[in-house]
């Protein structure tokens, strides 16, 4: 099946690109990293990225909250990701871990929105707002983790009405049994296209041609 991507109405949403996900040395990377392997999340990532600018297709990132002192503390309803991430203080503002990867530092035309304090990164952002404002009627989810925040955030842009790609190489999950879930039973009730790296970098450059 092959998709379209007008490279003025799509934008790329990169979730979560940090190093605590995706650098050795990373605290969350020890718990991703034999799926990360397995599908070749960094190389397929910067697939995604590289032949989206070549294409014109605007990079969004979609950063989760950084964790500073205080964080979920006083919190009525801070739910289990947020008691782990307020233990182990993952993605700490003004750390190493709370940087984004050396390869996905953005660039100029790049949007940046506001961080997302739990899964979606449409709740409680400027991302919606932004996507508006730039003509985006397509996204597509890449980063991390393929059944929370990807997932969140692809179902709210659904919601929302916007088309929805999931790209099933370019994000990573814990287990197996996580992928699963996120492409194969939840992935078709919401997204409109759940393709591979090389069928969206096709599709990328076909629409340079």
């Amino acid at each position: 099946m092959s998709h379209s991507y007008d490279p003025r109405r799509t934008a790329v949403l990169l979730v979560d690109p940090y190093n605590d996900f995706l650098s050795e040395g990373g605290k969350i990377w020890p718990r991703l990293e034999q799926m990360a392997q397995e599908v070749g999340l960094l190389d397929h990532l910067h697939s995604v990225v590289t032949s989206a600018r070549e294409a014109g297709v605007r990079v969004v990132f979609v950063p989760h909250r950084r964790w500073e002192p205080g964080d979920y503390e006083t919190w009525n309803h801070p739910n289990p990701t947020q008691l782990s991430i307020m233990e182990r203080h993952s993605f700490a503002r003004g750390t190493w871990g709370g940087e984004f990867h050396p390869d996905f530092q953005p660039q100029p035309g790049d949007v940046v929105v506001r961080e997302h304090w739990a899964q979606s990164g449409f709740a409680n952002t400027d991302l919606d707002f932004q996507l508006k404002q730039h003509g985006i009627t397509h996204v597509v989810a890449v980063g991390l983790l393929a059944n929370t925040c990807i997932e969140s955030t692809g179902r709210f842009a659904m919601e929302l009405g916007y088309h929805v790609t999931l790209v099933r190489d370019a994000t990573a999950a814990f287990l197996p049994e996580m992928m699963h879930a996120a492409h194969d039973l939840n992935g078709p009730t919401y997204a409109h296209a759940i393709i591979t790296t090389d069928e969206l970098t096709a599709a990328f450059k076909g629409e340079r041609a």
